[in-house]
């Protein structure tokens, strides 16, 4: 590769480990983020590579024609448009694994927290309730015998089923094929598992394919009893239904760490008593965080370096 500094446009916010990790080794071109490319004069003909928190869709990287990788910080990756990079021979890089276990363990105090409504007992502690009002009320929900479906079982929805076993619970799994390694029972079709568990987690990537497939009729087979999680895209549930069945008793409760349209949450989610809700927070340690910056910077200088990338995307051209 050239001894010359690769110019690396960053659109919008990016954690600044990232920054901090390239700083002095390429040249950082900042730059808004939206849905068409606003850049410094002569900066789109210079531009090597693109470091991002957010969406880079075909009009980016068609005004960038120096273009070579695009480091996406997040191991969901479908704000970047990998196909159409893919056509023109430039790189897409994500952020897999070092975040596993945040997520995972994220995961499994979300359902506790939605099961046991630890979070209002805790309110209902710190209103003075306890000692004005006495007790605070049963949880009408327990873990405790229950059978747990994981819609996905990539690398996360794995280390989440590993977490749930200590709980003694039953755990089966949909994706789109049978996982033979595993020994957890395995569902063809999503309503086919709605309908045979009673906890419903909800850990797959936001694509065409699982776009709003939460639905009234999964919901409706979880039933009363039900809990539903969602730790994956929010572009996988249909809130309207979600909220409907909430409201209605259709299903028992949900814990939702990701939202359609976030950071805009529907405001009769917080009016709600059988919801537990976090803001996107599932791999948000100071310690997480810092390994998946440090993944985009590396593989940055490494395809600039050597011509290498350690966490290509299917989509992409080279390989790890």
């Amino acid at each position: 590769m050239s001894d010359k500094k690769a110019v690396v446009l960053v659109p919008g916010k990016i954690n600044p480990r990232v920054l901090e990790r390239l700083e002095g080794k390429v040249e950082i071109v900042a730059a808004p983020a939206g849905a068409e490319p606003v850049l410094p004069e002569g900066a789109a003909e210079r531009v090597n590579a693109i470091a991002v928190s957010g969406a880079v869709n075909a009009n980016w990287i068609d005004a960038l024609p120096k273009l070579e990788i695009i480091a996406n910080f997040g191991v969901g990756y479908d704000g970047v448009d990998a196909k159409h990079a893919a056509t023109r021979g430039i790189v897409v890089t994500n952020t897999p694994d070092v975040l596993n276990d945040e997520v995972a363990d994220t995961t499994i105090a979300l359902l506790i927290n939605t099961v046991r409504r630890l979070y209002q007992a805790e309110t209902w502690l710190r209103e003075g309730k306890w000692a004005g009002e006495g007790p605070f009320a049963l949880s009408p929900f327990s873990l405790r015998g229950r059978k747990v479906g994981l819609f996905g079982m990539g690398r996360i929805g794995q280390e989440i089923a590993k977490r749930l076993e200590p709980f003694k619970v039953e755990i089966s799994y949909h994706t789109r094929s049978k996982r033979d390694e595993l020994s957890y029972t395995y569902y063809g079709s999503l309503k086919q598992m709605a309908e045979a568990v009673d906890t419903l987690i909800c850990i797959v990537p936001g694509t065409p394919q699982t776009h709003k497939a939460i639905n009234t009729e999964i919901l409706t087979a979880l039933g009363p009893e039900g809990i539903f999680i969602n730790v994956g895209r929010g572009s996988s549930v249909d809130e309207d239904a979600l909220l409907e069945a909430l409201q209605s008793g259709a299903l028992g409760a949900a814990g939702l760490d990701v939202f359609y349209a976030e950071p805009k949450v529907p405001e009769t989610f917080l009016s709600l008593p059988n919801v537990s809700l976090l803001p996107h927070v599932a791999s948000a340690s100071v310690p997480t965080r810092n390994a998946m910056a440090d993944l985009v910077a590396d593989n940055i200088l490494g395809w600039f370096r050597d011509g290498k990338v350690l966490t290509p995307v299917p989509e992409t051209p080279v390989k790890g």
